[in-house]
């Protein structure tokens, strides 16, 4: 599907997605591509600007700071009592966290709470495939031996 920005005769914009540039062709020569506003057959494309990345930068890397940011000493001590339960209540992976996630999900591991990390895209494809996984407001404290 391709979306483009049409203008009537009347210079009334709109926007109309196709299957593809030879079906708008199509369907604008069959006088079936009509105005919304004024139902004019007269229609042709606007000028449109493609959309620009602002950079061909890198990913991000993770936040090596809390992601919380805020002087509310309230919201200070929920993030704090979160914390503490999942550090009390589930065990830290590290950066295994994406796999060991997959394998109890898949039934390769036997359940059990986990926290760690793992770059967006990952997360992200984790969310996607249906492994139950959830961002924590705070940057995990790392594993001593």
């Amino acid at each position: 599907m391709i979306r483009f920005d049409l203008e009537c005769a009347a210079g009334h914009g709109f926007e109309s997605w196709f299957p593809s540039n030879d079906t708008f062709d199509t369907l604008v020569a069959a006088g079936q591509v009509l105005c919304p506003v004024c139902n004019s057959k007269d229609v042709q494309k606007a000028l449109m600007a493609p959309p620009v990345r602002a950079s061909r930068k890198k990913a991000v890397e993770p936040a090596t700071q809390p992601m919380v940011n805020s002087d509310d000493p309230d919201l200070k001590k929920a993030v704090q009592a979160i914390r503490e339960h999942v550090e009390k209540n589930s065990d830290y992976v590290g950066d295994r966290f994406v796999e060991e996630a997959r394998a109890m999900h898949d039934g390769d591991a036997p359940q059990r709470s986990i926290h760690g990390q793992a770059r967006p895209e990952e997360a992200k494809k984790l969310i996607e495939d249906g492994v139950p996984a959830v961002p924590l407001p705070f940057i995990p404290k790392q594993k001593t031996n």
